[in-house]
């Protein structure tokens, strides 16, 4: 597994926990400084900055994913109810699909906030050690 898998991991592991996201940064930032040296932030940085998408849709998801598979998760369920309620065994295929989208969708949004909080991490690094002497708050 390379840096860049490890310290998704690492900022996956930081969302599940509540906390402000100065405090996840705050968490990482030491994880990342003994782990990580810079040459290789900076080459996580750069596959970071590459691969993030910018469009409309998947800000969307990186930032409302539960709201954007919500709808998804209606359709599994209303397929469930009427195919137990009908005995129709074809409305179970809306279960599968909506379930499987809305999991799909959230795990999307889940890896796109972790992207995000590690380059947020790198950049707070990066600047932190170009000004070692200013206080970020």
């Amino acid at each position: 597994m390379g840096q860049y898998e490890r310290l998704i991991l690492m900022a996956e592991d930081e969302l599940t926990e509540y906390s402000t996201d100065a405090r996840k940064i705050e968490k990482l930032r030491r994880k990342i400084g003994l782990s990580v040296s810079p040459e290789e932030q900076k080459q996580v940085k750069e596959t970071l900055l590459a691969k993030i998408p910018q469009d409309p849709i998947s800000k969307l998801v990186e930032n409302q994913r539960q709201t954007v598979a919500l709808p998804f998760w209606g359709i599994a369920g209303l397929g469930l109810l009427l195919g137990i309620s009908f005995m129709q065994p074809l409305d179970f295929i809306a279960t599968v699909l909506g379930g499987g989208i809305a999991i799909a969708l959230q795990k999307w949004g889940w890896r796109l906030q972790a992207q995000r909080l590690i380059l947020q991490t790198l950049e707070d690094i990066e600047k932190r050690t170009q000004h070692p002497n200013s206080t970020n708050n």
